[in-house]
């Protein structure tokens, strides 16, 4: 037997399915026996009353019949019981029973059997209260110093105390901010009830104060004592522990002093009888209940507390004891006597097994049995150990990760339907008087080997959406295919920022490794955009260069051809879902692409797809020198004004949002005296509290919705400047000629977040980020290099820093800046790149002002009249 099990002396299950708390357990001799022999009351919530008088059993016996004294079905929850001297007259012991509305005060007696049955117990209700409110818990004790007699206090879930002077009712009071109640006990030493309130902190209040204090009928007393009728109820002590209290005993040391004991759910606290802590101590485990006890050393107490790990713990003072094992967690633990057993240990479970234990060992009579010697073989044994070192050698050189030319455990495949659905599938859209079309993916999984907890994750660009984004599989067996289908569509009146989808799937091996797979879809450009007729004039407008002659429009993009425009092979117009439009245009004589819009970031979805389809057109032709190029001025002007537009939605957020607050806090405020007026018993005009109720309401709504409506403008104004910044990374690709990885850098520093939060914005990441590269990469000398970042993000005052750092960055990619992920790359050459930017002197450059710095990238509007080639003309005579 292991020394560290708790030794079950008798034990018993009560009832089926019944629950039980840590007011359900008592020990006391309650039927007056006098032999000093404790029985065992439990209650139930179920209604059942059951007292026992255990017997020592054998090992293998159950308990016997003659254990239960008695069984009682009570009909009400049994909240709590308590044994004492309750009925008036006599010093005998009684039992009272809580029950959620009513009192309940019974004598126990036993009567001396004349045949094999043994003794017969009863139980006669002496006396009983029927409560007003709800009650919670209860204590007893000699209230206000009285002899010979215990008084009850009973404690409501409203927070109100209600003493009962045996047969009758004394008073009620309500405890000051009371919210829910707590843990209860009565100290006889001061005379006083401590609880713990809901503010974490332990309060003392004294009988006296409590019966001198204004009757509480009502849980007004607040208001009549600030009036002066009656006398206040004022808390004697108050400590803050900082955590809610699970129960509270108090021990007396002697005559002089006494201990209260705070089990807390982390903590155990000991204090004097004026609140000051004597000791505390911090527990490993959640506690489930706790029980001190006087020690057999001066001034010391011992505390035994069942915790959630089916341990019991005894603790002198903080000092850790003993540590036992329980085959329950207990809700209740109590010390008593039983059949000239002192300290017995009696735990109850909260599903009703009572076990009574002691601490202690059994001597084992197991003897290990004589090893028969025998000879080794040290032969097999060289050959054994070479074997093992052969298999542990062969699993590390697999390695506990599957490798990568190895056959994938699952494969996931996306297909996205050439067709638009013939019926879409599109509900709840905000896109206008336009239909809007869907479109059918289809999602394949195929399985190798068994894989559990299979789920698949579906991600598209908002404002597109999926009609189902979470699909679960089961692979019980190898060499399984699923497929699953769903549709996306547009939401909302603008474009999103990519038309690609990602397909995340999540998966266990059968040895538990996790493991993840991501696939990626493409969506055709006609699920947010339909033809739409070119327009002659346009704010905004780009020209791309190829070296390959140009390619018919409507043979580009057939899906979008106009057949009553065949003539005209070199224009193509685009209606995009929400009402914006944009212009393809291609030069006759020359190989350059024009695109234009009223819009800036509605170039960025028509420029890449014109790029993904002439690589996509010349690769089917065999062609593989295939190349674009612009040559124009880097648009940093309508790019800044998207990024101050953004900017300023989120300064009105924050303004919205503390406005807000400031007018919830004025409403709740204006309640509070209106609740006051309307308790008090002497009527007092309302000044108007009424009308200020009803506009502070107003008031809180109509920001309420402002708040609402700049968040989906903020939603627009993210998608268009990820719109913008896709635009802008690209044309900086085709006007430096950067490589995929230096691509894959600026992507990382101008899209880090997939949408802005209140802790973290767009404008402070991509900030650090240039920043960090300029210092890096980018940075003209070493002692740039060695300056430091600072490692906290907030929100800028204003965009004038971030917009320096990106014409900075442009500025050093042409003359020569290349990036890398590594800060020993050369320095920047001082040369001219293509693209109409002029090298500035090192000396200065920090110095100039950004209206200065944002001259070098002149505005692309008027790029078209300003560059005086001949394939302009040809241009502008497509659309006369």
């Amino acid at each position: 037997m292991s020394l560290f099990k708790a030794r079950d002396w008798w034990s018993t299950v009560l009832g089926e399915k019944e629950e039980f708390d840590q007011g359900c357990l008592c020990l006391a001799d309650v039927d007056n026996s006098g032999n000093g022999q404790d029985k065992i009351i439990v209650g139930s919530f179920t209604g059942y009353l059951r007292i026992f008088s255990p017997h020592s059993v054998k090992a293998g016996d159950g308990p016997q019949a003659e254990d239960l004294l008695l069984e009682v079905h009570l009909r009400d929850p049994v909240l709590q019981v308590e044994v004492g001297k309750f009925v008036s007259g006599t010093e005998m012991l009684h039992l009272a029973v809580l029950h959620s509305r009513k009192l309940c005060v019974y004598s126990v007696s036993g009567t001396l059997g004349n045949v094999d049955h043994g003794n017969q117990y009863q139980m006669k209700l002496m006396y009983e209260h029927h409560l007003q409110r709800t009650a919670c818990n209860m204590t007893y004790g000699p209230f206000g110093g009285i002899k010979g007699r215990d008084l009850i206090c009973i404690q409501s879930m409203d927070g109100m105390l209600m003493v009962f002077e045996q047969e009758s009712y004394a008073f009620g009071r309500f405890l000051p901010g009371s919210l829910l109640p707590g843990p209860l006990a009565y100290s006889a030493r001061t005379d006083s009830f401590i609880t713990v309130s809901s503010c974490r902190q332990v309060e003392s209040y004294k009988y006296q104060v409590l019966a001198f204090a204004t009757d509480a009928d009502k849980k007004q007393e607040t208001e009549q004592q600030k009036l002066g009728s009656g006398k206040r109820l004022v808390v004697d002590w108050t400590l803050n522990i900082g955590e809610q209290a699970l129960d509270i005993c108090i021990i007396p040391f002697n005559q002089s002093a006494s201990s209260v004991f705070v089990l807390g759910e982390r903590n155990f606290f000991c204090l004097k009888d004026n609140g000051q802590i004597r000791f505390m101590k911090k527990l490993d485990c959640s506690p489930s209940c706790f029980l001190p006890y006087c020690s057999v050393s001066e001034g010391t107490v011992n505390t035994l507390i069942g915790n959630h790990d089916h341990m019991l713990h005894v603790y002198q003072d903080v000092t850790l004891k003993w540590a036992t094992q329980l085959p329950h967690i207990p809700v209740a633990v109590r010390v008593g006597s039983l059949h000239d057993l002192k300290g017995v240990i009696v735990t109850l479970s909260d599903d009703g097994h009572l076990q009574c234990s002691y601490l202690g060992t059994d001597p084992s009579l197991f003897q290990a049995p004589k090893v028969e010697s025998r000879e080794l073989n040290y032969d097999e044994l060289d050959v054994e150990l070479k074997e093992l070192q052969r298999i542990i050698k062969d699993v590390k050189s697999q390695g506990v990760w599957p490798m990568t030319e190895r056959e994938d455990d699952l494969k996931v495949s996306a297909v996205v339907s050439p067709n638009l659905d013939s019926v879409s599938q599109a509900t709840n859209v905000e896109v206008g008087a336009d239909s809007v079309p869907s479109i059918t993916v289809k999602i394949t999984l195929q399985n190798r080997v068994v894989l559990q907890k299979v789920k698949l994750s579906l991600y598209v660009q908002p404002p597109l959406v999926s009609t189902c984004d979470q699909f679960a599989f089961d692979f019980a067996a190898p060499d399984m295919t699923s497929v699953v289908a769903f549709s996306v569509y547009l939401k909302r009146s603008y474009i999103p920022s990519e038309l690609e989808g990602n397909a995340v799937v999540s998966y266990s091996k059968p040895t538990g490794i996790p493991r993840v797979i991501q696939c990626k879809f493409r969506l055709p450009l006609k699920l947010i955009c339909l033809p739409g007729q070119p327009s002659k004039t346009a704010s905004h407008k780009l020209t791309i260069d190829t070296n390959k002659p140009p390619v018919s429009l409507p043979g580009l993009f057939p899906d979008f051809a106009n057949q009553s425009d065949d003539d005209q092979v070199n224009v193509m117009g685009f209606r995009l879902l929400g009402g914006s439009r944009v212009t393809l245009l291609a030069s006759r004589t020359s190989q350059r692409y024009r695109i234009q819009s009223e819009q800036f970031e509605d170039l960025w979805l028509i420029t890449n797809e014109l790029i993904l389809r002439l690589q996509e057109y010349f690769e089917k032709q065999g062609i593989k020198d295939f190349a674009c190029s612009f040559s124009g001025c880097i648009p940093l002007q309508e790019y800044f004004e998207l990024i101050d537009h953004h900017f300023e939605l989120r300064i009105n957020g924050e303004k919205l949002e503390e406005l807000l607050s400031e007018r919830a806090v004025q409403f709740r405020a204006i309640q509070r005296r209106l609740l006051t007026r309307f308790r008090d018993k002497t009527p007092a005009p309302l000044q108007h509290l009424d009308t200020l109720l009803d506009g502070t309401y107003k008031q809180v709504m109509a920001l309420a919705d402002a708040v609402e409506e700049n968040q989906d403008r903020l939603l627009q104004s993210s998608a268009g400047l990820r719109s913008a910044t896709h635009l802008l990374i690209l044309l900086v690709r085709l006007w430096q000629k950067l490589s995929a990885d230096q691509t894959t850098i600026l992507e990382a520093a101008f899209l880090p977040l997939q949408e802005d939060t209140q802790e973290l914005g767009w404008e402070e990441t991509v900030d650090a980020a240039i920043a960090h590269l300029l210092k890096t990469c980018l940075s003209k000398s070493s002692k740039e290099q060695a300056l430091n970042l600072n490692s906290q993000l907030s929100i800028p005052k204003d965009t004038s820093r971030l917009k320096k750092h990106i014409t900075l960055l442009c500025d050093r990619l042409a003359k020569g800046g290349r990036l890398c992920l590594s800060t020993d790359a050369a320095a920047p050459q001082a040369m001219v790149m293509p693209g109409g930017c002029t090298p500035i002197p090192e000396s200065d450059l920090d110095e100039r002002s950004l209206e200065e710095s944002a001259e070098l990238f002149t505005n692309h509007k008027h790029l078209i009249a300003e560059t005086p080639v001949p394939e302009v003309a040809a241009l502008q005579g497509v659309l006369e």
